[in-house]
């Protein structure tokens, strides 16, 4: 059986993740208690997360000709992802994030520096890889006109487009129609819809959101779990996985990979989100966005874990 074949477009970032035991008020100083400096960045922690999941992965985008973007090169490299994609621009800094991870929650900061000069023609460049995919996985850390031009071309192929948008941000009305799954969590639905997406009204807003143009609407709940739409427009409600939560860092990318491989794989949208679950939850029963991604033998272990005990 041929593996899965994902075209990863996003950014890569050194995370430097500062661990305190608390959050720190306005104009208040405390001591952390440590710092570490891991791969990270949406577009490159989805691409090491769909690798280790078992799909031929490759990854667009742009590191500078410092030592942090040798670093994030080096590890993708070890986790089996296809490199040749991304550029090394000179006289910019790779991009950073600077993340908080207090009380088992993190803030973040991310400074996109050579994320945002991967351009239309880097997507040319590499037409080849999106030929050859299965599913196209795009966020919103590179320019928002590279994205939709990503998006456009991939259509263009024949290809399903998955959107993670993320972060929230103004996006032209086109880009909606271009994207088979969008997967956004409940803030981001309420925000590109300008909705209320609690509660109750969290159908009426996905439904609003498919008016907007998204074919599948994927909004993903934090421990709830995620919803999503049948085919006739009902709300549907996947629980999560209950897990020991170390770091939640990461997660989204490894439920977007996971979404993303499975559907490559041939699975029905309900499968694909309960696999997407999975794997999101045993990310975060470790530290470390990249360094928390399971791998399919992990997955498929804790899947029969789960129907041993009932759960």
């Amino acid at each position: 059986m041929n593996k899965p074949r994902l075209v990863v477009i996003g950014s890569l970032n050194m995370d430097i993740v500062v661990e305190t035991e608390r959050y720190p008020q306005v104009g208040e100083t405390l001591l952390g208690e440590r710092v570490r400096f891991i791969p990270g960045g949406k577009g490159a922690n989805q691409a090491v997360a769909g690798a280790r999941l078992g799909a031929e992965t490759a990854l667009i985008g742009a590191v500078g000709e410092d030592a942090f973007g040798e670093q994030l090169l080096g590890s993708l490299l070890e986790d089996g992802v296809d490199i040749t994609g991304v550029k090394r621009v000179a006289g910019m800094a790779t991009g950073i994030a600077s993340i908080y991870v207090a009380e088992g929650d993190n803030s973040i900061v991310v400074v996109p520096g050579a994320n945002y000069r991967v351009e239309p023609a880097d997507i040319d460049r590499h037409e080849d890889k999106l030929r050859q995919a299965d599913i196209v996985l795009l966020q919103l850390e590179i320019p928002v006109e590279t994205v939709v031009y990503a998006a456009r071309k991939a259509k263009s192929l024949g290809k399903t487009v998955v959107l993670n948008p993320a972060p929230a941000q103004t996006l032209p009305e086109e880009l909606f129609g271009l994207v088979d799954y969008f997967t956004p969590n409940r803030t981001e639905l309420g925000r590109y819809t300008g909705m209320n997406a609690e509660g109750e009204s969290l159908q009426e807003a996905m439904l609003r959101m498919k008016e907007m143009g998204a074919a599948h609407i994927v909004t993903t709940l934090g421990s709830e779990g995620s919803a999503y739409l049948s085919e006739d427009g009902a709300l549907r409600l996947k629980p999560g996985y209950k897990v020991p939560v170390v770091d939640t860092t990461g997660a989204g990318d490894c439920y977007n990979a996971g979404l993303a491989r499975s559907i490559a794989a041939g699975s029905t949208l309900d499968e694909a989100i309960d696999f997407a679950s999975l794997v999101s939850a045993l990310a975060v029963t470790k530290f470390g966005a990249q360094a928390g991604m399971p791998t399919e033998e992990e997955a498929l272990r804790f899947a029969a874990e789960q129907k041993t005990t009932g759960v």
